[in-house]
């Protein structure tokens, strides 16, 4: 058995930050934005929580689905940002879903996340422990952003996304995940509850990259995780109708493209209106595509996701709604 995606959902909030109020908190300018990152706009929480948007992305997903909540057998909920400890925010999740036959628990795998648990999700349909389960990348990441740092704040933004897998007779791909501990400082940010932390610069506590460093390695390790995917389930390029990529930087996502020898047109992109939102990046993204009819039956699409860990991975699925 494998896992069919038979419904999706996603949800942001409705405070907008555009390039130019972001230029009177910063020194920058929407072309300085523009132009690095292609960055327009992102959406920041106010009301709402990294729990609230899960779950109102689940409640659409599993709206477009069909599906009762009672039947959720699982709910991931991939999040480096949960406004919760304890419980986890997938049981809060399920509390407000109504979801009670669900068994849950979180996932951290920053902008792999949303990847890394639509993985875990297969290999629990392909074992047949579960046949049915909720994904959702959920972020408050203007939470965890230093609104003072130029290189980090024109970066982020909050949202959620989330896919609903059945499982379903048909072929199971290979999956392909990767991670480097040893380069975890290129994009690190500490637990405000350290012991220590309030003896730690405060800088620590928010996000923190090497943009360079972090740029190289997604330009490189992205095409070398794809081809690998590719070569693992004997699949051409060619044969790939969508590349969804983690949406963090326009530069990225095309470098990504040229080097696999691709036309953009192949590699969809909405981070101009919501940023980089880490692990919801790639189901925000889904969720559009499939909304707006650009997403056919049987067409094949590859999920790529890379960010802090160092981690990276990607997966292939042919779309069935």
């Amino acid at each position: 058995m494998t896992g069919v995606i038979c419904g999706t959902g996603s949800y942001v909030p409705t405070q907008i930050l555009d390039n130019h109020r972001l230029s009177e908190l910063v020194e920058t300018s929407d072309e300085w934005i523009r132009e690095r990152t292609g960055v327009i706009r992102r959406h920041i929480a106010t009301e709402e929580t990294t729990v609230s948007m899960a779950a109102e992305a689940g409640r659409r997903a599993l709206k477009d689905a069909g599906m009762d909540s009672k039947e959720v057998e699982m709910i991931l909920v991939s999040t480096i940002s949960s406004n919760v400890i304890l419980p986890c925010a997938a049981c809060e999740v399920q509390k407000i879903l109504g979801a009670e036959h669900a068994v849950c628990f979180d996932l951290n795998a920053a902008c792999s996340g949303f990847l890394f648990a639509y993985q875990t999700a297969q290999a629990y349909i392909a074992a047949g422990m579960y046949r049915k389960i909720l994904v959702i990348g959920s972020e408050s990441l203007s939470d965890l952003t230093n609104w003072k740092d130029r290189s980090t704040c024109i970066l982020f933004g909050d949202g959620a996304g989330a896919a609903v897998l059945k499982a379903a007779k048909g072929r199971t791909f290979i999956s392909a995940a990767h991670s480097d501990g040893n380069s975890a400082e290129a994009l690190t940010c500490s637990s405000r509850h350290r012991r220590d932390w309030k003896d730690r610069p405060e800088e620590e506590t928010y996000m923190q990259m090497d943009g360079r460093r972090v740029f190289q390695f997604a330009v490189k390790k992205v095409p070398e995780v794809v081809t690998e995917l590719l070569d693992a389930n004997q699949v051409k390029a060619e044969e790939i109708d969508y590349f969804l990529l983690h949406q963090a930087n326009r530069r990225i996502v095309e470098s990504a493209a040229k080097r696999m020898g691709l036309g953009i047109e192949k590699f969809p992109m909405n981070l101009q209106e919501y940023g980089n939102t880490s692990s919801a990046s790639i189901p925000i993204l889904m969720d559009e595509l499939r909304r707006n009819g650009t997403l056919k039956k049987g067409q094949k699409l590859v999920l790529a996701g890379f960010g802090a860990g160092l981690s990276w991975g990607a997966s292939l699925l042919e779309w069935q709604l």
